[in-house]
């Protein structure tokens, strides 16, 4: 996907657990799909990327259920996942997301007032591959927290900067002022 989304005119991140393992530089845990958020704003030139393959929407979100997205067709809020596999045989590979975003900055799609400039929601590996920055993507795992997204904070929380984790506090506070999380990001006199 990496050598494919090169060829991108548009900012692209690889998302979820891919993004907090190019974050540590070690693999942590399987994956059953990759993850890859781009901004709404760019979906024509992602349809024009991946035309040939098999894409469909969740719609409606969050219950499991697929449609064909249609050329053309330009995906309004709430819609957001965009489910993908190279031919309509092939076992689903890519889940794309995609986010707001108002001029330079990026917006959450689930709470609007969390908000970064667009050029620090990604970071980019060694080997050149461009990953949704490990604050951000923990943001988005911290709604409903699973096994799988506690080893991530794990692996994860000693490489954050002050700011990381301070931007990062503050956003969760947003979504849940009780999550346990907030405890490791901040000492106790911040909390």
């Amino acid at each position: 996907m990496a050598d494919l989304f090169a060829k991108a005119v548009f900012p692209w991140w690889i998302a979820g657990g891919y993004a907090i393992e190019l974050a540590v530089g070690r693999e942590l845990r399987p994956h059953g799909d990759l993850d890859v958020l781009i901004l709404r704003r760019d979906q024509a030139l992602l349809r024009d990327l991946l035309a040939g393959w098999d894409l469909s929407v969740a719609d409606p979100p969050g219950l499991g259920r697929l449609r064909p997205w249609h050329s053309g067709e330009v995906l309004q809020p709430p819609l957001h996942d965009i489910w993908c596999r190279r031919t309509p045989e092939a076992p689903w590979s890519v889940q794309l997301m995609l986010d707001e975003s108002e001029g330079h900055e990026w917006v959450s799609r689930r709470t609007p007032q969390i908000r970064l400039p667009i050029e620090r929601v990604g970071r980019t590996s060694a080997s050149g591959i461009p990953y949704l920055a490990p604050e951000v993507q923990l943001f988005y795992k911290a709604k409903a927290t699973r096994d799988k997204d506690e080893t991530d904070f794990e692996a994860v929380l000693p490489l954050l900067e002050e700011g990381q984790r301070v931007w990062l506090a503050e956003a969760i506070k947003v979504i849940a002022p009780d999550h346990p999380w907030l405890r490791r990001l901040l000492p106790v006199s911040r909390t």
